[in-house]
């Protein structure tokens, strides 16, 4: 009886937490030596404007970091542990460096950056942006930084004294994954988030998901209320753009329209890598 006792208490007794502790070490471990030997990219997935599919309206650089031999790790399987770490604002700031260097480098290009609002006042980022937007005069006009909706309602005061002094330089807001958290709407008076991107979860089958049509009607009724652009993510079939066309949605992203890419079409002089 004492016995098992001892091993029902939470601690390093219990199996299943030490495989995840110890997953979350190696990944740690992993995403820190990808960053101090420069294996971190951004993959360019095209968002296209609805009422012109042919038409890219700016890219979303999505991180990836590179193993040792050379393989690429989407976010997804690493930002859940390093998100709270320190290396999470590093991340951050190599993904805010790269970012700012491809528009320096092509210059008739947008390019929306991910952070988190936890990087909001860390040094180096600072810096990062400070750089990068003095390289030329159009980069800070040509910029969108996208803030998860979870992240967000983390600090909403800080968020919101932090865009309205980057909004005034030219830098351009997007909420990310709108929906797929839990935001309070009285933020959305204090926020002023330029551009508004629906979550997947409610795009998927949308032709034929009544639930999914109504509240994504929803959200876009909030969006137009706050005067912010709408972007669907997760658009996968012609006939989820449809329908999404045909309710307004300014602007559509998804493997229909092309996928992650760390050879984008405005890098015409490299051939293309999917990542």
């Amino acid at each position: 009886m004492g016995r098992l006792e001892r091993t029902g208490k939470a601690g390093a007794a219990n199996p299943l937490a030490f495989v995840i502790s110890e997953q979350d070490r190696q990944t740690l471990l992993m995403v820190d030596e990808a960053l101090r030997t420069g294996r971190v990219r951004l993959a360019f997935q095209p968002v296209v404007l609805g009422a012109d599919p042919q038409r890219v309206a700016f890219y979303e650089g999505l991180l990836r970091v590179l193993d040792v031999g050379g393989r690429v790790i989407p976010a997804r399987d690493f930002i859940g542990a390093v998100e709270m770490q320190e290396t999470g604002r590093l991340l951050d700031c190599a993904a805010l460096e790269i970012g700012l260097a491809t528009l320096a480098r092509h210059p008739d290009v947008r390019i929306a950056v991910n952070m988190s609002a936890r990087s909001i006042g860390y040094p180096r980022w600072q810096r990062t942006l400070t750089r990068g937007v003095q390289q030329s005069p159009t980069i800070a006009e040509r910029l969108i930084l996208e803030i998860t909706e979870s992240s967000a309602v983390l600090v909403p005061e800080i968020v919101a004294a932090f865009m309205d002094d980057l909004q005034r330089t030219g830098i351009t807001f997007a909420l990310d994954d709108f929906g797929a958290g839990y935001t309070a709407f009285r933020y959305f008076k204090d926020f002023f988030f330029d551009i508004l991107k629906i979550d997947g979860q409610f795009i998927r089958n949308i032709h034929h998901d009544p639930d999914n049509q109504a509240l994504t009607r929803a959200l876009l009724s909030i969006a137009r209320q706050f005067e912010m652009f709408t972007v669907a993510e997760a658009v996968e079939t012609a006939e989820e753009a449809a329908f999404l066309q045909s309710i307004g949605v300014d602007c559509l992203q998804g493997y229909l329209f092309g996928a992650p890419s760390l050879r984008p079409a405005f890098m015409p002089d490299q051939p293309r890598k999917r990542a």
